[in-house]
């Protein structure tokens, strides 16, 4: 009986994802117009039309459309940071000004990029360029929150005492009235290469996303996941890691995450054995993975995509094993943890079927296939999420269960007006850090002074790197981490002879590392409180099952063959060989070899050891200095590991005996 009371993992296309922000009357209407405004914009602008001849110059495009989004941050966040309710009139004030800031720079665009007006505006570019500062800024505190305000804050003004700062960090003066103007006119700033991947890539494909979950996409991938793993043993937490992670993959925020897909999961979980803790601990790392992982990434790939010149596909096809190997770490720890504490999976009734899950949802399979083929074959990575959104509104008017009407498209249309308006608010402030750099100077110096720094150590490059990147990560989102560091580090590691785009993945596992690691933890620490768990606990125990995330990035960014960056039969045998070594290294975090029996005991705990020994030099890339290639490696790999397997066997088959016994 209290079995039919418990919350069912199957979703509900007509559920409340969670709380949403209220919006009404003007507020609605402006969202909803300002979001269609700037997704036809973009269109107009990817696809090259030329209505009447009119031709827009990228300025004039990036203009207008964070002007759109700028005004709609106002819209979408009051001033204490809290999304929707009435909006006040002093907001509705910034909004006309952002509204008139952005057809000033829209209006004289062309003028602005022939005059020079970066290093001599005129008067009135200069008043506008103060004006549309204190916005940004403003926006920016709203969307990303105090951390990321004062770190913008400060770079930004960086320009204007960067010749007082000592050593390493000094760098060329500007005075302040200079500086304002550079970083709003400037395409090397606000409006540089962050609002550049916005406007040709990452606005397609949020559109995607959101659209995808609200026809029915999102619940179609968690169904085939129960179909798939939902009865096995710990199949309500493996359901999770493919569900979770696929829709981190389309919204490219860990929290929200969290939230939506973790309001399913965690009672699951909990009801099929799993503690509160570990219930909330594999949400938030399945959560925290669904960023690196292909197909969508977030918002950061495409980012990446545009400070390293290259397809964006070559991004995600770069990124695939790395998320492969961390899912798969994840997914043997749960299994281990499942088998060795007799979990069981969910009851058949609550599993919905292959066939019928496959029979109902084959479309959304196909519009995937749709957008690898315009990516792959044709190359059109601007336009394929658009053709790709296209496909599933007409799958929405075909499919009765989830068809729009005219509030359910209006709805969806508020939903990606708040996405878009709070990535761009950020982005825009973002971009005042790369201005900063760009105009004193100092991205050239520091790479030097951190090589020197490290000694022309490769190793104590990368550990500097990481500890910078974890630092930076607790402050700040996960697509602004990535582009500081992207300027700030990424240089030193490539000139210390690491594989370019190894390097730029390396950077933003690492950015990602504090969501799961204490002190900030804060995919963590939204799970415990749905789970009802320790924070502190929960945060630790993340920890341990997302371990590989810790250990993978040295991996790959010291063996190119991990990010695809090698012959493809060296690829293969180096992504076996880590399979395995990433097996071991999780069977040896939790303490028990699947298929074969417990590591316990004092004997045990040495076996473990010797088995994530086993895993490091499985998975470690091949060391030029002491003269052993990769298969070498893998080989005293196995010598090790079969102790530690024999021993795991052995005490499988005692304790089966003492089972049959009883």
């Amino acid at each position: 009986m209290a079995d039919a009371q418990s919350p069912t993992p199957k979703s509900d296309p007509n559920a409340d994802p969670g709380p949403r922000p209220e919006f009404r009357g003007a507020a609605r209407a402006i969202m909803i117009a300002g979001t269609v405004a700037a997704v036809i914009l973009s269109i107009y602008q990817l696809f090259n039309f030329r209505i009447a001849g009119v031709v827009l110059i990228e300025g004039r495009y990036l203009y207008l459309l964070g002007g759109i989004f700028l005004a709609l941050a106002f819209v979408a966040f009051r001033i204490n940071g809290r999304k929707g309710g009435p909006v006040p009139f002093y907001d509705w004030i910034l909004v006309a000004v952002a509204a008139g800031c952005t057809g000033y720079y829209a209006w004289t665009a062309e003028q602005s990029l022939e005059g020079g007006w970066e290093f001599a505006p005129p008067e009135a570019a200069v008043w506008v360029s103060l004006a549309y500062y204190v916005l940004i800024l403003d926006a920016t505190r709203r969307a990303g929150g105090l951390a990321i305000f004062c770190f913008v804050l400060f770079f930004s003004l960086y320009p204007t005492f960067a010749d007082m700062v000592p050593g390493p960090v000094s760098g060329w003066p500007l005075p302040f009235w200079d500086t304002v103007p550079y970083h709003m006119i400037s395409s090397e700033s606000s409006f540089g290469i962050p609002m550049r991947a916005f406007g040709s890539l990452v606005i397609g494909f949020i559109l995607f996303g959101a659209v995808l979950q609200r026809t029915g996409g999102g619940q179609f991938f968690n169904d085939l996941a129960l179909s798939l793993v939902g009865r096995y043993r710990g199949g309500a937490a493996k359901v999770a890691i493919f569900a979770s992670g696929f829709m981190g993959s389309m919204s490219g925020s860990v929290i929200s995450n969290v939230l939506t897909t973790g309001a399913v999961s965690i009672p699951a979980m909990k009801k099929t054995g799993f503690s509160n803790r570990y219930a909330a601990a594999t949400e938030a790392c399945a959560s925290t993975g669904g960023v690196l992982m292909p197909p969508i990434m977030g918002a950061t790939a495409f980012v990446m995509a545009s400070f390293l010149a290259r397809p964006y596909i070559e991004i995600a096809i770069a990124a695939a094993i790395p998320s492969l190997l961390y899912y798969f770490g994840l997914f043997a720890q749960i299994d281990a943890y499942s088998a060795r504490r007799g979990l069981k999976g969910l009851p058949r009734s609550e599993v919905p079927r292959v066939r019928a899950t496959m029979a109902d949802g084959w479309p959304y399979i196909a519009v995937f296939a749709v957008l690898i083929v315009l990516m792959v074959a044709l190359r059109q990575e601007t336009r394929a999420p658009f053709y790709a959104v296209a496909i599933l509104l007409v799958i929405n008017q075909l499919k009765r269960r989830f068809r729009f009407g005219a509030k359910g498209f209006g709805d969806m249309l508020v939903a990606v007006g708040m996405a878009l308006a709070e990535l761009t608010a950020v982005l825009l402030g973002i971009g005042m850090i790369v201005g900063a750099f760009s105009a004193t100077g100092l991205a050239g110096t520091l790479v030097n002074d951190l090589v020197f720094i490290a000694g022309d150590n490769v190793l104590v490059l990368l550990i500097m790197g990481a500890v910078t990147a974890f630092i930076f990560g607790m402050g700040m989102t996960v697509t602004a981490c990535y582009i500081f560091l992207a300027i700030v580090l990424a240089p030193a590691l490539e000139k210390a002879g690491l594989n370019q785009l190894a390097v730029h993945l390396f950077i933003l596992y690492w950015g990602m590392v504090s969501y799961i690691t204490p002190p900030v933890a804060l995919g963590a620490f939204a799970g415990a409180t749905m789970a009802g768990a320790s924070p502190i606990r929960t945060a630790f125990e993340a920890m341990k099952l997302g371990g590989v995330i810790y250990i993978a990035p040295f991996f790959f960014v010291l063996n190119p063959a991990l990010v695809a960056e090698a012959p493809a039969w060296e690829v293969l045998v180096v992504l076996v060989t880590a399979l395995i070594g990433v097996w071991f290294i999780s069977t040896a975090i939790q303490g028990y070899v699947s298929f074969l029996g417990p590591l316990e005991g004092l004997a045990g705990a040495a076996m473990r050891l010797v088995l994530f020994a086993a895993g490091l030099f499985f998975a470690a890339p091949a060391n030029e200095v002491i003269g052993i290639g990769h298969l070498g490696l893998s080989a005293i790999g196995l010598a090790l590991a079969l102790p530690p397997l024999i021993y795991a066997w052995s005490a499988g088959k005692r304790a089966a005996g003492t089972a049959d016994e009883t």
